[in-house]
């Protein structure tokens, strides 16, 4: 990955250029490498042990064979697929590598899923031949809820498939030494435990086991992939430039991290999307990276906002190619700033994960902020698991009675006696300038619902101007969730839900029919917990029910939301 072009004013570059020469002052780069927690912090809490990727560029070479091996055998053995079963770290540098990388003759259909939505876990279950897949749960605690309930239901469907005595030939943990998941994994006989760096964080791991794991599944060649990440170690100025510009843009509150990215590196945002947000979403501060918002006119874009273009030089694509690269010229020509990274093919991924883990331990330094830990995650999910001890002990999630019920069913700060007036104050109480608009769906993520909530977003990006991002869940918990609680608090979280035709019983143990629980309990006790936890904070977020059909619900939302609907006049 390299820097190919920054576009901004006189006036920001000379920003940009002040903070690299401060970071060349002070030897911010050099005392990272030499693990100098002081950069961030006086007390090495969370940092001198969650600095492990610096060197996996190096060391994950050893890892090679083992993954190779592993995944020989299973081809050896027929196997077509694999199914990565994890959240957040865990699972979105795989889905980048399946994503841009494909799969290769003869390796493995590589597929994630990172949701609790039963609609989703039945999907997979159904689509995928159970006798042929090779099953890769995911989690550096060894106790991630979400991993583990979807272990178990997998493990007894395949015990349905091939037999108690072959299902555990059919798992491979990737996890932290000494977790829960290897001792399960030990105990059900699976076919390979990867044992990763216990001084890795999730999010900065994409190029340990937690990644390359998956993209060794695919086919993909790790040494040359290892290849890129070591050249950027050795040539580490496109991540601290990168660094500098995230830093100068914080400071001169330039906050929304807009990504512009060519086709076939798209899925690479929601990775950078974990690592910015959570890593900088705290203390009162936070830059908020916006991923796959739908284009708008150059000149619309609020004060706030700082762009990425990342290119990919794509031959078997020239014409997408030239309009991302239209739309980030004419974005600087309207005044803001861009700064342009460039990948050269697809390997690239290897220094382009290296340098944005720099670039956002950078980012960090000029915030004043720690970016190993996530002090906030902790509260969506303590809330969580009371819900669900609740449920168990009574039988009943609670349910709390709409404020307005006008069609759809809202629950929240609700203003007015419709469902536009509803939403059109809700809106207009984001300050001018500085909120952003996050949209929440507890919804199974499918094409069909993500289009859909695609041109929500895009309609209220025109209707308001503020940034817009967009996030299922539980998935979204683990990546923006800390941001959403952490930073400044202007952020407007509509939280969408709707109700499940199917839902599929959580196992209280592999290899055991009895269930307290369904997907479908846990999916909704998240969504309440998330909700309270964010108003716990302060923050305004309304909660929108779309019923038993998402695809009507949201039709119905967005013509609410027709400026022509709106008779307050409130939201331009």
């Amino acid at each position: 990955m390299q820097i190919s072009a920054l576009r901004a004013s006189a006036d920001f570059g000379a920003q940009v250029q002040q903070a690299a020469e401060r970071l060349a002052a002070e030897r911010v780069y050099e005392r990272i490498l030499a693990r100098d927690h002081t950069v961030w912090r006086p007390d090495p809490t969370e940092i001198t042990n969650r600095l492990g990727w610096l060197d996996s560029p190096r060391v994950m070479r050893d890892a090679i064979g083992p993954i190779r091996q592993c995944i020989d055998a299973v081809r050896a053995d027929g196997y077509t697929h694999a199914l990565l079963l994890g959240m957040g770290g865990s699972s979105l540098a795989p889905e980048v590598f399946r994503a841009v990388f494909g799969v290769a003759d003869g390796f493995l259909d590589l597929s994630v899923l990172d949701s609790t939505q039963p609609n989703a876990v039945l999907a997979k279950a159904r689509a995928l031949d159970l006798t042929r897949t090779l099953f890769l749960p995911a989690t550096k605690s060894g106790g991630t809820v979400e991993t583990l309930s979807l272990l178990k239901y997998f493990y007894n469907r395949t015990v349905d498939a091939v037999g108690p005595t072959e299902a555990g030939r059919h798992f491979a943990a990737i996890t932290d030494p000494g977790s829960g998941l290897e001792a399960l994994a030990q105990h059900l006989g699976f076919h390979h435990i990867f044992l990763n760096d216990p001084n890795i964080g999730g999010r900065y791991s994409a190029l340990s086991y937690y990644g390359l794991v998956a993209a060794g599944a695919i086919g993909a060649d790790l040494g040359h992939l290892l290849d890129r990440a070591e050249r950027a170690t050795a040539d580490p100025q496109p991540g601290i430039q990168l660094g500098a510009f995230l830093g100068a843009g914080a400071l001169a509150g330039r906050d929304k991290l807009t990504l512009i990215a060519s086709p076939a590196i798209s899925a690479l945002g929601a990775w950078i999307e974990q690592l910015i947000a959570e890593s900088t979403g705290k203390d009162g501060k936070g830059l908020l990276p916006v991923d796959l918002e739908p284009e708008c006119a150059a000149h619309t874009y609020g004060p706030d906002r700082l762009f990425i273009h990342l290119r990919l030089d794509d031959a078997a694509d020239t014409r997408a190619l030239r309009l991302s690269s239209g739309r980030s010229q004419a974005i600087a020509a309207a005044g803001h700033p861009v700064l342009c990274l460039q990948l050269a093919d697809a390997y690239d991924l290897g220094s382009a994960f290296f340098h944005w883990e720099i670039a956002t331990a950078i980012a960090g330094f000029f915030l004043d902020i720690h970016p190993f830990d996530q002090p906030d995650v902790e509260a969506a999910k303590e809330l969580a698991r009371q819900m669900v001890a609740a449920y168990q002990q009574r039988g009943a999630l609670p349910t709390p009675t709409p404020d307005l019920v006008d069609g759809l069913a809202l629950y929240g700060p609700v203003q007015g006696t419709t469902l536009p007036q509803a939403l059109a104050r809700f809106l207009a109480s984001g300050e001018s300038g500085r909120a952003y608009i996050a949209l929440q769906a507890h919804l199974p993520p499918t094409p069909a619902t993500t289009n859909a909530l695609q041109d929500l977003r895009r309609q209220l990006l025109a209707r308001t101007g503020l940034a817009t991002t967009l996030g299922f869940g539980p998935r979204f918990l683990h990546s923006t969730g800390q941001l959403h609680k952490g930073d400044a608090g202007h952020g407007l979280f509509i939280q969408l839900t709707a109700d499940s035709a199917e839902d599929a019983p959580i196992p209280d143990q592999a290899g055991t029919s009895a269930s307290s629980i369904t997907f479908g309990v846990l999916a909704q006790a998240q969504a309440l917990g998330d909700r309270q936890a964010l108003g716990d904070q302060g923050r305004a977020v309304l909660r929108i029910h779309l019923g038993a059909d998402i695809a009507t619900g949201i039709a119905q939302l967005r013509r609410a939301l027709d400026p022509n609907n709106d008779p307050t006049g409130a939201v331009q």
